[in-house]
């Protein structure tokens, strides 16, 4: 299986990420809100979706998946998991994080330096932006783009030009975190996935301050889980309802959940 973590060479910052995020509550000095999971519904997922973005608009659930050979952007049937449109890419390009902003649909590419513009409703193809760093996360807060690259930082980019507006470093108790991945702006905040992590960081995208760490271990259960079954990734969060849905890498479920302050 084609692994991005092996080809970025971030394994440093992996196990960094790692050993800090599993340290005990007791030394994060009560700073940050911890959360687990209650699950509402469980619902099909593709197990052969390499989730990379996965967002609602308008009521409909939308998915980015990636793999060179595999990348494609699906509208999603929520109750059966199924296709309900799909766009594949040429094999050249590993398709990241997707969102919707002002009617544009904008999806990332890795490595590529790309990132592509469609009507979310047509899924006609409007052109290309260039992004000069690894394209991972993709959100929108409704004025400007959201990207991570999977460092410590988040930009705030033009829609139009993708220039930089703004930068952030994503720190938990003041101690910055790598690998911050799949975006997803709630209510005012940021959610992220951390790669390899079964943590999502809840982010106050004013300052990069982590405000509150959800653990969503065991969400999979082993059960469900094959060798070729990978990491925690997707968030979406449905506007009209208020529901959040989370998901993984070869998934074969995608959950409805609720946050439970410990």
């Amino acid at each position: 299986m084609f692994c991005k973590m092996r080809v970025t060479g971030k394994i440093c910052a992996f196990w960094a990420v790692a050993a800090f995020l599993l340290l005990p509550l007791a030394s994060c000095a009560q700073k940050v809100k911890e959360y687990k999971l209650q699950v509402v519904e469980s619902l099909p997922h593709d197990r052969g979706a390499y989730t990379q973005g996965l967002f609602f608009h308008n009521g409909e659930l939308f998915e980015s998946c990636g793999q060179y050979g595999s990348s494609s952007f699906r509208k999603v049937d929520l109750k059966s998991g199924k296709d309900l449109r799909r766009l594949n890419f040429d094999a050249k390009y590993f398709v990241e994080g997707s969102c919707v902003h002002n009617g544009l649909l904008y999806i990332l590419t890795w490595q590529e330096h790309k990132c592509f513009v469609y009507d979310i409703n047509t899924f006609k193809f409007l052109g290309e932006l260039y992004n000069p760093r690894e394209g991972w996360g993709l959100a929108s807060n409704g004025k400007e783009l959201i990207l991570s690259d999977g460092t410590t930082k988040i930009f705030f980019l033009d829609p139009q030009t993708f220039a930089v507006k703004a930068t952030k470093e994503v720190k938990f108790n003041g101690r910055p975190i790598p690998l911050i991945n799949e975006l997803e702006y709630i209510n005012g905040e940021l959610w992220a996935n951390v790669y390899t992590q079964d943590y999502i960081l809840i982010i106050d995208p004013a300052t990069g301050n982590v405000k509150g760490r959800v653990d969503c271990k065991g969400l999979l259960p082993s059960s469900l889980r094959k060798p070729t079954t990978d990491v925690l990734n997707g968030i979406a969060h449905n506007p009209a309802t208020g529901d959040i849905y989370l998901t993984g890498k070869y998934w074969p479920k995608m959950y409805k959940v609720k946050l439970v302050e410990k």
